[in-house]
């Protein structure tokens, strides 16, 4: 426990002894405890763990004591507290820890389960449980036997996420309050589910067909948390590749860094506005994510060149979509993403790239994030120039709707910023240094004809932006951004 903090070293001293205290009635001479029944549910929940150590590091294994939950429940719903402590050390013990330090880690959980085993189990007898499982050839009391089951888990949720808010208060100084309140929607859910799968082993384990049955209800049970947690760590497996990716494009290019957060924060925005489900909503926020992906393959010369791109780095810069696309294309979840990544720089009137696709001819995640780029473009503050307030940011998306973005994509977005809002956190310096707004050297020429939001060119809009026609970029100039076309860096 060397590498553990004295308040945490503290927090783990005082659940073991409370969990002992707890198991102490269990010892006394005559007592109500029907170990057998107490020995066959430990070594189920010994076997449930020592299973899940058998796959290997980032496998299926359970998701904290996720298949052991059901066996544990059953133990408070058929022995008395003591009894039911016992059951969960043995579990706990030998189940499989990931981080270290290994053996405080284990004896924590032991204690902590012990602890809201017991918890539950005394919950559950205060409110007559027991007498609602039947048995001596009685039929359990449905619905009655409802109540105090659920009572019993919301008792288990409470206790364990105290004492995990507890814990992570000694070891990391947050509030306890605070863990609970984040904790305990989460947990309370699956406890309950836990909870009731745990009531039918017990009214079976009390029933004329005996412990056999109770075991064919948990085995159903114990595969489906098998599933469950390999989703969970398949979606973990997912979201640590988009991680990943996206800081090797932050280190890469550090002139635009959280750009491509916020955009999958807009595009979501505009998903649920369009009242997409929940699957695509996830893909457009990893689209929106990412979208610049490719500038993996741009050089870093040019990503970072200070002054305006010659025709040829344009075309280079240009090429950072199918980039993109050839990086992302063997990830199969990304689905409707890859579309996004490659087509997000096309335009409604065809002049976009990289092949110059119109109207419903480009996929709609490419339209939706396309917007979402433009929008964060706008309103984050780069190292030449400030940000554009929202309203002004909305005025020039609705400007160039039709000809640039899709009208409907834009809509939504206005509607999902009058719902929500764009927070100052949303709207962060994207370059490492504020610096100083960058002065062309160029002789200027005279200026473009202005609109009321500025330049008549839109965001990205670029004369045949083909790559057999590069356009000749602008300088930039310290006047103030006028339109979303200016930066080249998108």
């Amino acid at each position: 426990m060397s590498g553990t903090p004295a308040a945490a070293r503290v927090c783990v001293l005082a659940a073991v002894l409370g969990a002992i205290w707890c198991t102490l009635p269990a010892y006394v001479p005559d007592a109500p405890v029907p170990w057998g029944t107490a020995a066959l549910l430990a070594a189920l929940g010994l076997a449930c763990e020592a299973a899940g150590r058998r796959w290997p590091p980032g496998g299926p294994g359970p998701v904290a004591a996720g298949a052991f939950l059901p066996i544990l429940l059953a133990a408070a719903f058929l022995l008395p507290p003591s009894a039911a402590a016992l059951v969960a050390v043995g579990g706990s013990l030998a189940g499989r820890v990931e981080q270290p330090p290994y053996a405080v880690r284990r004896i924590w959980r032991a204690a902590q389960l012990a602890l809201t085993c017991a918890a539950a189990s005394w919950t559950y007898a205060a409110l007559g449980g027991p007498a609602t499982l039947g048995g001596g050839g009685a039929a359990p009391d449905f619905p009655r036997a409802l109540l105090p089951a659920c009572a019993a888990a919301a008792a288990f949720s409470l206790v364990l996420t105290a004492l995990d808010g507890l814990v992570l208060a000694a070891a990391e100084r947050r509030p306890v309050h605070r863990s609970v309140y984040e904790l305990l929607p989460l947990a309370l859910g699956p406890h309950l589910v836990h909870a009731l799968a745990g009531l039918m082993t017990a009214a079976l384990w009390r029933s004329p067909y005996g412990p056999l049955s109770a075991l064919l209800v948990l085995l159903p049970m114990y595969l489906s948390c098998r599933v469950f947690a390999r989703y969970h760590r398949e979606q973990a497996a997912h979201r640590a590749t988009i991680r990943a990716l996206v800081h090797a494009v932050d280190i890469k290019d550090t002139y635009t860094r959280g750009h491509s957060e916020r955009v999958g924060r807009a595009s979501v925005l505009i998903a649920r506005e369009l009242g997409m489900d929940d699957r695509r909503v996830e893909g457009l926020r990893f689209a929106g994510i990412l979208h610049d992906i490719g500038k993996l393959g741009v050089p870093t010369r040019v990503l970072r060149k200070d002054g305006p791109l010659t025709p040829e780095e344009r075309r280079i810069m240009e090429l950072h979509p199918e980039y993109g696309h050839e990086i992302v294309r063997g990830i199969g979840f990304l689905d409707e993403a890859r579309d996004a990544i490659l087509h997000h720089h096309e335009r409604l009137d065809g002049s976009g790239y990289p092949y110059g696709l119109s109207g419903s001819r480009i996929p709609e995640f490419a339209r939706v994030v396309a917007v979402a780029d433009a929008f964060d473009a706008m309103t984050s503050t780069r190292s030449y120039r400030r940000a554009r307030p929202v309203p002004a940011a909305l005025a020039e998306l609705k400007r160039c709707a039709g000809s640039q973005f899709d009208p409907r994509m834009v809509g939504a977005l206005d509607r999902a910023l009058g719902r929500h809002g764009w927070s100052e956190a949303d709207t962060a310096v994207t370059a490492d240094e504020p610096g100083e707004l960058y002065v062309s050297r160029e002789p200027q020429g005279p200026r473009e004809p202005q609109g009321p939001h500025g330049p008549r060119e839109p965001y990205g809009a670029v004369a045949g932006a083909r790559r057999d026609a590069p356009p000749v970029p602008r300088a930039r100039s310290a006047a103030p951004l006028s339109g979303p076309s200016r930066d080249r860096r998108r």
